[in-house]
């Protein structure tokens, strides 16, 4: 099979083509697991904390590619879940060991056994990937493979993260970064939550410009501040000074949720300007998101089908998966970037 492989950690700023296209040997499922001749796949900042090393280190050589669709065309002995030819969508929670406190209570995001698609275990860029059947998800009719795609990371943790606010009908949002997730969100916050309104902080014009086109109250810059206080704000950057410029935004008692794996170091120093009065005080809360459970991706593609919520997305060729990933690097984000596999 034709796969983009990773062989190693590397910065983006001087490796224009850190994933090399490579023939390999096409995987056999396990007893548990299912194989998927991949259709797409999504592209997601979290590849770029792979390829740079800010994730947990990942088992190179790896496949990358966390927001998967195809159809399954081999199963293990013990599948009992899917038949041949059924179309499912694989996210970034590739498996957990089952056992632990929080597997048990339906939190397996936080197992310390928790395996990542594409970090732990190679993922969809690729024609061919397996992945153990519980860990896979029925794609709603509704949606095209290329539709679908983005929806099992951006709108899983998009998803994840808006119920992490707390939110409720009329409190107001803020989105600071709007790219993937961001959008989705947007879109998101218009059928659970009608009365509510979004306020978008965006560092390039061209989201802010596309914000607006979506719906949202207002468009700002990171550093502005918003026309109204907010109750709760979702972080999608990988940088920290959204962080502190977030927290002066919310009302006593908000809540700012970061949803993000990791945060780049170049301006870690911006921390130090944090006020305690300003950014704060009056019991202000900062929460992260720690990946996905598969009650998340369950529930929130059960919502997007409702919606339906469509993803607006940038199709690029396997063998481009180094164009789409500079891109992102660069900041040209315009909804989601999705490989499609021919």
């Amino acid at each position: 099979m034709k796969a983009m492989v990773l062989n190693k950690i590397c910065d983006l700023n001087l490796e224009d083509s850190p994933l090399k296209f490579t023939e390999l040997e096409k995987p056999e499922p396990e007893n548990n697991e299912i194989l998927l001749k991949v259709s797409c796949c999504g592209v997601c900042h979290t590849e770029l904390d792979e390829i740079e090393g800010r994730t947990s280190p990942p088992v190179l050589p790896i496949i990358l590619g966390h927001q998967v669709v195809g159809d399954v065309v081999s199963k293990g002995k013990k599948v009992k879940k899917f038949n041949l030819g059924t179309r499912v969508g694989v996210a970034w929670i590739y498996s957990a060991c089952g056992i632990c406190q929080f597997c048990l209570s339906g939190h397996e995001n936080l197992c310390s056994d928790f395996k990542a698609t594409g970090r732990d275990a190679n993922g969809g860029y690729a024609e061919y990937m397996t992945v153990p059947e519980d860990f896979a998800y029925r794609i709603p009719d509704t949606f095209s493979d290329q539709e679908a795609a983005p929806l099992l990371c951006a709108g899983a943790i998009g998803y994840r993260s808006l119920q992490l606010t707390g939110l409720r009908n009329g409190q107001d949002l803020g989105l600071t970064g709007f790219g993937g997730s961001g959008h989705l969100v947007l879109k998101m916050m218009k059928q659970k939550f009608p009365d509510s309104r979004t306020y978008v902080f965006a560092r390039n014009l061209k989201e802010r410009k596309f914000a607006m086109e979506l719906g949202a109250a207002w468009a700002g810059d990171t550093a502005d501040f918003s026309p109204v206080k907010l109750q709760a704000v979702i972080d999608t950057t990988p940088a920290w000074r959204p962080v502190v410029e977030a927290l002066k935004n919310l009302l006593p008692g908000g809540r700012l949720v970061v949803n993000a794996i990791r945060k780049e170091a170049n301006d870690q120093d911006y921390l130090t300007r944090i006020n305690y009065q300003e950014h704060l005080w009056l019991e202000k809360e900062i929460k992260s998101v720690a990946n996905v459970t598969r009650k998340d991706v369950e529930e929130f593609l059960q919502l997007a089908a409702e919606i339906p919520l469509k993803p607006e997305f940038i199709e690029y060729k396997l063998e481009d998966a180094n164009t789409a990933l500079r891109e992102l690097k660069r900041g040209k984000i315009r909804g989601a970037k999705v490989l499609v596999i021919e």
